[in-house]
């Protein structure tokens, strides 16, 4: 009697079938929803927008650096390697900002900064020059960060002080941010994918045009500031 082999139905497939066919679906969509050189830079490209983002020409969306490690991590990254990564960033991007404000005074704070924003940051940080730093570093968006840390260069916090409390609430923050990647990753990935994978085009078309728009405005608004700079002195002696 010839042996008889139970083989699937056609129309019909194992749970460990449906599971993987799933898995590498939702995979592909949580691809599609960002720019395939960040996904595929890793830590490399996590590095960049962490820099950019506390730059004194900052991403045109808050919290850049926060989301991708949230979704790096979430998609099976070296959480350990990526927060390193993005707090290596942010240090080099908010020393820029800080040696920017420090060097432009409060003449590049009025210039940068609206007034109804601009009085009470520096108030708070003659009051409170470490809280003044940490606090923006350690809170999610919509809590502003550049114009803190050009009011700390441009108000005298000094270099050891600002290092300190900048630092220490960025490795706080992007730890917090890695563990929960760890922890909810695989629940944020299958919320991302499930919700937001018919619109991949158009979060990937508004993005670009945020980030390129964004970029052209600070190239702008820094010739500005330098050509406005020189003028100053000249009509003070004008004027004296």
């Amino acid at each position: 009697m010839a042996a008889q082999t139970n083989l699937p139905a056609p129309g019909n497939s194992t749970p460990a079938a449906t599971s993987a066919a799933a898995g590498h679906a939702a995979g592909h969509a949580h691809h599609s929803l960002l720019p395939h050189w960040l996904t595929h830079l890793g830590g490399l490209g996590l590095f960049a927008v962490a820099i950019f983002d506390s730059s004194p020409v900052p991403l045109p969306l808050p919290g850049s650096t926060d989301l991708l490690l949230l979704l790096l991590v979430s998609h099976r990254g070296n959480p350990f390697l990526l927060a390193a990564c993005a707090i290596a960033g942010s240090a080099i991007g908010g020393f820029a900002t800080w040696s920017t404000g420090k060097k432009g005074g409060e003449a590049l704070m009025r210039r940068s900064v609206p007034d109804r924003f601009r009085k009470p940051i520096e108030k708070w940080t003659n009051t409170h020059s470490m809280l003044s730093v940490m606090l923006p570093a350690l809170l999610p968006p919509p809590i502003p960060l550049t114009p803190f840390l050009l009011a700390a260069g441009a108000l005298g916090v000094s270099r050891r002080r600002f290092l300190v409390a900048y630092n220490a609430a960025r490795v706080v923050r992007y730890s917090l941010v890695s563990w929960a990647g760890v922890v909810y990753g695989r629940r944020f990935v299958h919320w991302w994918t499930t919700t937001l994978a018919g619109w991949s085009t158009l979060i990937q078309s508004t993005f670009v045009v945020l980030l390129i728009g964004g970029i052209a405005y600070g190239i702008w608004r820094y010739r500005r500031q330098r050509t406005a700079a020189p003028e100053a002195p000249a009509e003070a002696v004008s004027a004296a």
